[in-house]
């Protein structure tokens, strides 16, 4: 039964009442010595609060998407099947390999649209193996653009968070669809892969980190190169961003500062400098990942500025110090735009400001080039 799917909804739903009613008509039948009356009925108090406190747990994770499956849930999943020395180069970089053909299917979750589909990618660079949403936008099947590639948005959800947060929690293409209907932002294929990938417990901030995992690897090479071989998607780098909100937001100017020959520009919704900002950040753990995984160090240690364009959010104290750091260290062709917000560091902040986002990046990668 799926952790957010509607059966399992239903059923702890049920459960509460049941829970209820059992314990009053049992309250009273408990035979026995008075230590055992009193053991049964704090038995049947612990069970109605954990009925409780479960279907609260569910609405609050089927609110948000936090956990997607069991295996995130409880730890168990396996995503890192091989940690191997990554090759120079990048995405569609070696014409020889074979293409990465998928199979794609609807996304088993009803709080994600039925146009996003899903596939589960086996990463050929960084021994990676996890689930990939994708979504098309409305010009994608219409025979006048059937000629056309179009340019790519990778959404990175936070940490804890599901690949289908973007997509359910956020409504990211329940938003822009009507915009890139009406032109004010450009038809953008959409893709949310999984990030949780060493358990529940650790965040590997998106970064290659020796005998761990290569996060950065699949993030940056192997879903590009998925996408690339099974989408009509502009193999151009300057027509890719990366997004994302708080852990995830740390990703995106990460990822798209330290890889400008990947990523045209990236959006960070209350994110962070620095990966100790995550208490279970895998890179904090170590000084010179702590500092390599930084995007204000990377930006001030190019070796020249990247022709990159940030969009960063946040609110005093939630990441607008972070964005004003990296504008401050910025230079030219390198551009940040800092957006001051206010709120908590919660959805209800960075749902709606996806719109403003999305049309400023328009305004970094237009409709057409």
């Amino acid at each position: 039964m799926q952790l957010t799917g509607t059966p399992f909804l239903i059923v702890t739903i049920v459960l509460v009442p049941v829970s209820v009613a059992a314990a009053l008509l049992l309250w009273g039948r408990v035979r026995g010595p008075r230590t055992v009356r009193l053991l049964g009925r704090l038995v049947m108090l612990m069970l109605c609060q954990a009925t409780a406190v479960t279907l609260v747990f569910v609405l609050v994770n089927n609110a948000n998407l936090i956990y997607g499956t069991w295996g995130d849930l409880l730890g168990t999943g396996g995503h890192v099947r091989a940690v191997p020395t990554v090759p120079a180069g990048g995405p569609g970089h070696d014409a020889a390999e074979p293409k990465v053909l998928q199979q794609f299917r609807r996304v088993d979750d009803p709080m994600v649209p039925d146009d996003v589909r899903r596939t589960d990618l086996r990463g050929r660079t960084s021994g990676v193996d996890g689930e990939v949403l994708v979504w098309t936008p409305p010009q994608y099947d219409d025979p006048a653009y059937r000629d056309r590639n179009f340019p790519v948005v990778e959404l990175v959800p936070g940490f804890p968070g599901s690949s289908s947060t973007w997509y359910g929690t956020l409504k990211v293409t329940r938003q822009l669809e009507p915009l890139m209907r009406e032109g004010r932002v450009a038809p953008f294929i959409l893709v949310s892969p999984r990030t949780l990938l060493l358990g529940r417990s650790t965040d590997t901030g998106c970064a290659d980190v020796p005998g761990k995992v290569n996060a950065d690897t699949w993030l940056s090479r192997d879903v590009p190169q998925m996408v690339l071989d099974n989408f009509r998607a502009d193999p151009s780098p300057a027509r890719w961003a990366v997004a994302g909100y708080s852990a995830g937001g740390h990703c995106a100017a990460l990822l798209a500062l330290a890889h400008p020959d990947r990523y045209r520009a990236g959006i960070s919704l209350s994110g962070y400098n620095d990966p100790a900002a995550e208490p279970d950040s895998l890179t904090a753990r170590d000084p010179h990942l702590r500092e390599t995984a930084d995007p204000l160090h990377v930006l001030r240690n190019a070796a020249k500025p990247p022709r990159t364009a940030l969009f960063v959010s946040g609110n005093r104290g939630d990441g607008y110090e972070s964005g004003m750091a990296l504008r401050q260290a910025a230079k030219p062709p390198t551009t940040v735009t800092v957006v001051e917000t206010a709120g908590p560091h919660a959805v209800d902040v960075w749902k709606p400001l996806l719109p403003q986002a999305f049309i400023w990046l328009t305004g970094v990668i237009p409709a057409e080039h």
